[in-house]
């Protein structure tokens, strides 16, 4: 199980972009941190997501 957002799902095993994939996030206006550390968006789809993973998905808004 991988923890998304304070949120336990089924997702290990996944590349990271595979998952993003499943979501409704713009991947144009993200950041995912992994177990603290930031993800390249160059490297999603060779981030493996394993049991015990933390992932916090942050989204950019824009406005004034």
């Amino acid at each position: 199980m991988v923890k998304v957002n304070g949120e336990m799902l089924d997702i290990a095993g996944m590349t990271l972009d595979v998952y993003l994939g499943t979501t409704d996030y713009d991947c144009r206006r993200i950041a995912v941190e992994r177990n603290g550390e930031i993800v390249p968006k160059a490297d999603y789809d060779r981030t493996l997501l394993s049991d015990g993973d933390s992932l916090e998905v942050v989204s950019f808004v824009g406005g004034g």
